[in-house]
Parts: structure tokens; C-alpha cells; sequence
């Protein structure tokens, strides 16, 4: 069975290098790992990792506000796709925004991934509209969304 956890500080760079190789190709470097360091420190912010501590075989990191919840990235590499390990990460950081009573969750995936486009909308994503040049200028993005349902946590009595 995969593990999810938590990420520290320690996975920064490895996340950060798997977004620049998996998500961010052909558009420069902005997921840094100065930037994803920021944001293992932000308490609005969980980034989940699968795999074993040294060798991390996907991660997530979402933004958790008062009514929505932003997917800022997801990846999986290659070599384990078609596992299920996105949609373990997604369900994992998709609990929390549950339990909060946050009403959806938004993400933008670049318009040239139809592999990306077609797992979300298996997961329950809708499109909501598209944003010319969205990455640097050049690739456009998809944005979707998920409503999510009641919350996880009891009524009060």
C-alpha cells in the first residue's frame, strides 16, 4: 500500500524538480524550491507526497481558503501513472476542504494536457471556463472545478 504523508522540508527540491520536469515543461521554472519550501511553512497549505521518504512517487499541493480550495499542482511520475496514485493524493487533500465545509475546489491545467483534463473530470471536475495564455503567455488553461458535498464532520445537535 502507497503512504501518504505530509510533506517537509527536506521533499522541496524533489517536488519542485518533478513540477518542473512533469507540469511546468517548456514554460520555465516556477514551482522553485524556495517556493514550494514556502509552501510546506503555510498553515493554509497541505502538500501530500506518496511514495517511500527518499523517493517520491507523486505530491499535491492545495490552498485551502474559506469557501474554496485551490489545487495548485498535482503529479505523479511516469512511471507510476495508471496506478491510482493521483486520485489516493487528490482524496487525501480533498478531506480536509470536506471537513472545513469549503463549498468547491478550483484548479487550471494547461489546455495541452488532454491526460490531465480527462483524470479530472473522472474525479468529478467540471470545466468552468478557459483563460488564453494563462502559462507565461503561451499555453492556455483549462479552469475546473468541484463542488463538494456536505461536510465530513457531524451536525452540531
Amino acid at each position: 500500500m502507497t503512504r501518504i504523508r505530509l510533506a517537509t522540508a527536506r521533499d522541496a527540491a524533489m517536488i519542485a524538480e518533478m513540477s518542473r520536469d512533469y507540469i511546468e515543461h517548456g514554460l520555465g521554472w516556477s514551482w522553485t524550491p524556495a517556493r514550494v519550501l514556502a509552501a510546506v511553512g503555510d498553515r493554509c497549505t497541505n502538500i501530500a507526497v506518496a511514495g517511500e521518504s527518499d523517493d517520491i512517487a507523486g505530491f499535491g499541493i492545495m490552498y485551502y481558503g474559506e469557501e474554496t480550495a485551490h489545487l495548485s499542482l498535482l503529479a505523479v511520475r511516469p512511471n507510476q501513472q495508471q496506478r491510482g496514485l493521483g486520485a489516493l493524493l487528490l482524496a487525501w487533500l480533498q478531506k480536509p476542504a470536506q471537513v472545513a465545509g469549503i463549498e468547491r475546489i478550483r484548479l487550471e491545467v494547461r489546455a495541452d494536457n488532454p491526460n490531465a483534463i480527462g483524470f479530472y473530470r473522472k474525479q468529478g471536475f467540471r470545466e468552468s471556463g478557459r483563460i488564453a495564455g494563462y502559462y507565461r503567455g503561451t499555453v492556455d488553461a483549462v479552469r475546473l472545478e468541484k463542488r463538494l458535498g456536505v461536510a465530513l464532520h457531524a451536525p452540531p445537535p
